[in-house]
């Protein structure tokens, strides 16, 4: 779609930013408002920070599956009713977190939590790849950013007065109208965008033949590799901010609610930007610069932590400077890694949500280990995360063919 065509049709496109940013938003919701009560979930349940983050990890690890399972499915028998199955799921599993007598069955709960609200962002990404393609796909992603961001800039703040009126059971009650509220977008607003004659394409055979391609596909692999290691430093900032924020430079739930919302503000704020960047430069030229300035961000703020330069002004500013780059790298490397795969958009929208997400997983519960109430286990896994992402890129982008405005 030209990008003339989507100025003439503005409202509907701005609708379908609002909507499927809000479905998106879903599982978000529920990581970003728990992120406050983590250190009191341990003391209320008897267990270390180490374990009360289990709960955490778990929700990421079958948040990561689910992304496996609900584009393939979306793409075979479209794209409404899976979204209705994870939000229904999201719904009931809200409920026994909130109802959850010892950490173990929280844990549990939680997973079928992350596998419901996986729904929301695979399939809304996949609508997306349906309706858009090029630097309008990059500009509706964007704008579905913009709206995700209402979660973590505001999701903590929520999260800790709510814990403050109530506990952090009131959370999972929260969670559970926010459920209902993504059940009624999704009946009144979101149509079928996967028509019956492609998915009658779609089959287990058309899936594994659609995996096989992805896999063997470079370009695919390496943008889908940049992405998962900018997100996963992220993830490592989630699980480990509380901690670090409210302990070792003592803020209270919503000063740490505050300075959360300044850090991931430029990570969304940044992505508004990419529309205008792609269509004039094009967006294969914009992920050199993007990953290089993520780069040298957070490799100076690990050399500043060694030299135990322990301000909390620096590290907020450097973190700020740093996301700002993953703000504008996360949308441009999804478009072009689907760009060439439009027939199989869930099934590749799903194996990249994957990818990233289990490997924010597994970087999540490496770093945990390491959990000390420092800034240090959480710069160092950040850091890492971008030097890993730099060198992926540098194997990655060699000779492609810019992408600009169609």
């Amino acid at each position: 779609m030209s990008s003339e065509f989507a100025v003439r049709d503005n409202p509907r496109f701005l609708r379908n930013a609002v909507v499927l940013g809000l479905l998106t938003a879903i599982g978000p919701f529920a990581i970003d408002m728990y992120l406050p009560s983590l250190p009191s979930v341990g003391q209320a349940l008897g267990v270390g920070a180490d374990t009360a983050m289990l709960s955490l990890t778990g929700f990421f690890a079958t948040f990561a599956l689910g992304q496996m399972i609900y584009g393939p499915i979306s793409d075979m028998i479209g794209r409404k009713t899976p979204l209705y199955f994870g939000i229904l799921l999201f719904l009931a599993a809200s409920v026994g977190c909130a109802l959850a007598s010892d950490i173990d069955m929280l844990i549990g709960f939680r997973m079928l939590q992350g596998l419901g609200g996986a729904a929301g962002i695979i399939i809304s990404r996949a609508i997306v790849r349906d309706l858009h393609s090029g630097v309008d796909e990059a500009r509706l992603l964007s704008l579905l950013m913009l709206v995700l961001s209402v979660s973590p800039l505001l999701a903590p703040l929520f999260g800790s007065l709510i814990i403050a009126q109530t506990s952090w059971r009131g959370i999972f009650w929260f969670t559970t109208l926010a459920g209902l509220l993504g059940l009624l977008l999704a009946a009144i607003f979101v149509k079928e965008t996967r028509p019956r004659e492609l998915r009658a394409e779609s089959d287990l055979t058309s899936l594994l033949a659609g995996c096989r391609l992805l896999f063997a596909d470079r370009n695919f692999l390496g943008l889908t590799a940049i992405g998962a290691l900018a997100i996963s430093s992220f993830f490592v900032f989630l699980s480990h901010s509380s901690f670090v924020l409210m302990g070792q430079y003592g803020l209270s739930p919503t000063g740490y609610s505050i300075a959360f919302s300044v850090n991931a503000a430029a990570f969304f704020a940044a992505m508004q930007f990419n529309g205008w960047l792609g269509a004039r430069f094009g967006l294969q030229r914009l992920v050199r610069p993007a990953v290089a300035g993520y780069a040298a961000a957070m490799t100076l703020l690990l050399v500043l932590t060694l030299a135990r330069v322990e301000s909390l002004a620096v590290l907020g500013t450097v973190l700020f400077i740093g996301y700002g780059f993953v703000g504008i790298l996360l949308p441009v490397t999804s478009v072009l890694a689907m760009a060439d795969h439009g027939a199989i958009a869930g099934t590749a929208s799903s194996l990249m949500g994957t990818i990233q997400l289990a490997a924010g997983a597994v970087i999540m519960a490496v770093s945990g280990a390491f959990v000390d109430g420092t800034a240090l286990p959480m710069v160092a896994g950040i850091a890492g995360c971008a030097i890993l992402s730099f060198l992926a890129a540098q194997f990655t982008m060699t000779g492609k063919r810019p992408i600009a405005a169609e």
